[in-house]
């Protein structure tokens, strides 16, 4: 039987909270626990995932959906293992992809399952289609905060439609750029007061990731800081979000979940069936 892939998303609906930075980073923390892994770079307008690891991308799926090479071909060996697939800047919104070209796509994930343990989608800032239905489509939401009102607002914005519009009801919270695990507390206290007061969803604490001058000289480096710096603050918060990442339920389908993401993508605004088998 196929070992279950865990397919989640980084979002957050503000820009400048360190998403990429949070996708990278728990992507080699995860790969040094054993675990394959993958990003997705799904911010199609500005792609950066390749530039903040001083890789270069010479494909992207665009050229995966125009025939011109396979999925495995633009994929990117990044540190620890891990493997980057390239958007580029620009490109067309999956969203917007005639039936052959999701039919195409949809095939070529499916090649890629047997090489992955874990999917991390990096997503674009912003509540537009494109980005709801690739966070939509991922079994896990992360929702990534600052404690600040706009990032509050923004994550407590993207909730609500991903709720109202997609029946999403259970999302993660991992606050970043805090001083401490006392500040992340509160930052994720102020948005289930205002989620509970309104909505009809779980959030459910993943942790902090500490303001740290270290992750601030790695992204100049174009280095991911639990490399740059392994015993920094960031690289010791990273390894226990993969830690906390490994404690959540595994998927119940086995190794169709990452073909499920791939067609939820191209799937009208409907419930989907994610959070029915979550436990916690």
């Amino acid at each position: 039987m196929a070992k279950p892939i865990q397919v989640l998303a980084i979002t957050g609906g503000k820009g400048g909270v360190g998403k990429t930075n949070i996708s990278v980073n728990t992507a080699i923390s995860l790969a040094r626990q054993g675990r394959r892994v993958a990003v997705l770079d799904a911010d199609f307008g500005l792609a950066n995932v390749d530039v903040l690891l001083g890789l270069q991308a010479k494909r992207s799926i665009e050229q995966v959906l125009d025939g011109e090479c396979t999925l495995e071909e633009i994929v990117l060996n990044g540190p620890a293992g891990i493997k980057i697939i390239p958007a580029s800047s620009g490109a067309r919104r999956l969203t917007q992809l005639s039936t052959l070209e999701q039919a195409g796509l949809i095939r070529a994930f499916t090649a890629l399952a047997s090489q992955l343990d874990v999917l991390i989608v990096d997503t674009a800032a912003g509540i537009s289609d494109s980005v709801l239905h690739f966070v939509s489509a991922s079994r896990e939401i992360v929702v990534i905060i600052c404690n600040e009102p706009a990032s509050l607002t923004d994550a407590y914005a993207m909730i609500k439609v991903l709720n109202r519009d997609f029946g999403r009801q259970r999302f993660r919270v991992l606050s970043s750029m805090v001083a401490d695990e006392d500040e992340g507390r509160s930052a994720f206290a102020k948005l289930q007061q205002v989620c509970q007061q309104f909505l009809e969803v779980g959030l459910f604490y993943a942790g902090h990731i500490p303001f740290d001058k270290s992750l601030q000289e790695a992204v100049k480096k174009q280095k991911p800081v639990v490399e740059y710096s392994p015993s920094c603050a960031a690289s010791r918060a990273f390894a226990r979000f993969a830690d906390e990442i490994e404690a959540w339920p595994a998927s119940r389908r086995q190794g169709g979940e990452l073909a499920f993401f791939v067609e939820q993508l191209f799937a009208p605004s409907f419930p989907v069936s994610h959070d029915l088998d979550l436990v916690r």
